[in-house]
């Protein structure tokens, strides 16, 4: 049975930082300033349950558009699990995406149950970590600081990739401070993109959008000189192949793994054009 005293209520400031810390102990390794560009995308997207005003559980529910939404950030805390926290929390969750497509990165250990919510795997992504060796860059590609090209060029560039608009979020991704944000140019045309941000492990690199396995690659490694050591981890989806025998031709290699998932047919993304997927938290 679950007690009374258990409220559902929008995330705070200080909720979002706890989020952050508890993916971090979930061993996600969430990039340190994240939780600002997420309340970017949907200020009223993020769910903390509290028992008897301690927080214990948490989820994202995240808006996009008028016919898309994302779940992350389902975490119960050790002390309440099997209890009826979390369960009550995903139902708060889904009920505020009711209507919509539902896209979520899963952990292996739930997808079952995600399942039993009605959403079907599309592709997994499965974490890469490492120094890349041998990048280079191709002929005739300029790679320039995003923040130099206009804010619509970008984000028209994104939505090849993403169901639907996230201007405000896209903004806040790539300008945080402490992280680089860079695009691939040829003859004008913006052809790959790509952000490193710190965080407690590896850097993480994502999104990681190219027009080709040569793009994608002189990306990663101008993001990986600016990681420390040059290590970082990038969500790589398995729907696309060059990706991952890019990747691990660098030397990368696979220590986490997620199921894309929806609750009905997949969206028409640009899969071949998607070398790492921007977070598993806000997909």
């Amino acid at each position: 049975m679950t007690g009374t005293g258990f409220e559902i209520a929008r995330a705070g400031a200080a909720d979002l930082e706890r989020m952050r810390d508890w993916a971090e102990e979930e061993g996600w390794n969430p990039g340190d300033s994240d939780r600002f560009a997420f309340a970017a995308a949907d200020p009223e997207g993020f769910l903390i349950g509290r028992l008897d005003g301690e927080p214990v559980a948490c989820i994202s529910a995240v808006r996009y558009g008028s016919g898309f939404g994302f779940i992350g950030f389902y975490i119960a805390r050790p002390a309440v699990r099997g209890q009826g926290y979390g369960i009550r929390l995903w139902r708060a969750g889904m009920e505020r995406l009711s209507g919509r497509l539902v896209g979520l990165d899963g952990v292996v250990a739930q997808q079952d149950n995600y399942r039993r919510s009605g959403f079907r795997s599309a592709w997994n992504n499965v974490r890469l970590e490492g120094v890349p060796e041998g990048a280079g860059a191709p002929d005739a590609v300029e790679l320039v600081d995003a923040a130099t090209l206009p804010l619509a060029r970008l984000a028209a560039y994104e939505r090849r990739f993403f169901p639907e608009p996230r201007d405000a979020f896209l903004a806040a991704w790539t300008g945080l401070p402490g992280r680089t944000a860079l695009a691939a140019v040829r003859d004008g045309r913006i052809e790959g993109l790509g952000v490193v941000r710190p965080s407690a492990g590896p850097s993480r690199v994502g999104p990681l959008y190219a027009a080709d396995p040569q793009v994608a690659a002189a990306l990663l490694g101008a993001l990986a000189r600016h990681a420390p050591g040059g290590r970082i981890a990038v969500d790589v989806p398995d729907a696309n192949p060059a990706a991952t025998a890019l990747l691990t031709g660098l030397g990368l290699a696979p220590t986490f793994e997620a199921a894309r998932m929806y609750t009905g047919p997949a969206p028409a993304l640009d899969l071949a054009g998607i070398y790492g997927v921007t977070s598993l938290e806000l997909g």
